[in-house]
């Protein structure tokens, strides 16, 4: 049987492999502000750069240094033996994959959205587009040990991903989703995400010895995922779908964001609650100006992950 998409992340730990680390956090000059909020039912979260760290605050198709971008796919191309399959010409594998990654990429950008404004794209998809056309030139894999074709794709994009920019957990982060769930609150996800999201915040929990499983914290009705929607924040259909699996009403949740604009200015339009994590220089994204107007500011604003405790709950 294939193996899933956990276990072959799993698997790549048992190897000699070198991955990228995010950066250190670099807390910005903020003071928190702590306001008990006794009638929140349930906690949503953003997920890079609030839970998860990573370079930039944000996953990224594209990385803004060529150096990184070469070395994961050149990575990637030679991890499921590509090459063969590949024109072969003069030059490095990354400098004709490239070519063809962001080909792929541009023509499902300009794919029809769906009347959706902030369209997503699946890595999934994009390496499965790859994948075809380097079958049409024979290319195989073994789908005993990778799965279907959707399968090996998610395997393909994770390991991209991983060799583009590795994650790891904020400081506090585990402590901090224990607390909201020993307070018998629901947790959710909204959240820019891919289908390997949920497997590196698992992963990522389980290396702070978070005592309570990823899937325990979040049930799959309340994870919203922008590739599984089809639209990115600011889109409102993340936050709808959230809001609809966690069966409560808007001003009954609170989410979690670093970036105000694109993720906790559309949850205080639908009504809930808003509380900033402002931890990290890297990935906050909020102006004083909005921190000072009543329009933007938000409820509540965080500097440790651990203090939504004191937020939250009994």
């Amino acid at each position: 049987m294939a193996m899933t998409l956990e276990q072959y992340a799993e698997f790549l730990t048992t190897r000699d492999l070198v991955w990228p680390m995010p950066p250190p956090p670099r807390p910005p000059k903020a003071r928190p502000k702590l306001t008990r909020l006794p009638d929140v039912r349930a906690v949503t979260w953003s997920v890079y750069g609030i839970l998860l760290n990573i370079s930039t605050g944000q996953l990224l198709f594209e990385h803004p240094d060529k150096f990184v971008m070469d070395i994961a796919l050149d990575k990637t191309v030679q991890e499921f033996k590509m090459w063969g399959s590949m024109t072969r010409k003069p030059g490095q594998p990354s400098e004709y994959m490239g070519q063809i990654y962001r080909g792929v990429l541009s023509d499902l950008r300009l794919a029809p959205s769906h009347k959706e404004k902030h369209p997503e794209l699946s890595s999934h998809r994009v390496w499965e587009e790859i994948v075809k056309k380097l079958q049409k030139k024979e290319y195989t894999y073994d789908a005993a040990f990778f799965g279907s074709m959707s399968e090996y794709c998610a395997k393909i994009a994770y390991f991209f991903h991983a060799s583009l920019q590795g994650t790891a957990c904020y400081p506090g982060a585990g402590q901090a989703l224990e607390s909201v769930h020993h307070s018998g609150l629901k947790q959710g996800l909204i959240a820019d995400g891919q289908c390997f999201t949920f497997v590196q915040l698992h992963r990522g929990l389980a290396q702070q010895s978070c005592g309570i499983a990823a899937d325990l914290l979040f049930d799959r009705s309340t994870r919203a995922l922008s590739y599984e929607i089809g639209g990115r924040t600011p889109s409102e259909r993340l936050f709808k779908q959230a809001l609809k699996g966690l069966g409560l009403q808007p001003a009954q949740v609170l989410h979690v964001s670093a970036r105000l604009e694109t993720d906790l200015l559309p949850a205080k339009k639908l009504g809930m609650r808003t509380a900033l994590f402002a931890g990290d220089k890297g990935s906050l994204q909020a102006t004083p100006e909005q921190l000072k107007d009543h329009a933007t500011r938000p409820d509540v604003m965080l500097t440790e992950l651990p203090q939504i405790a004191d937020v939250v709950g009994s």
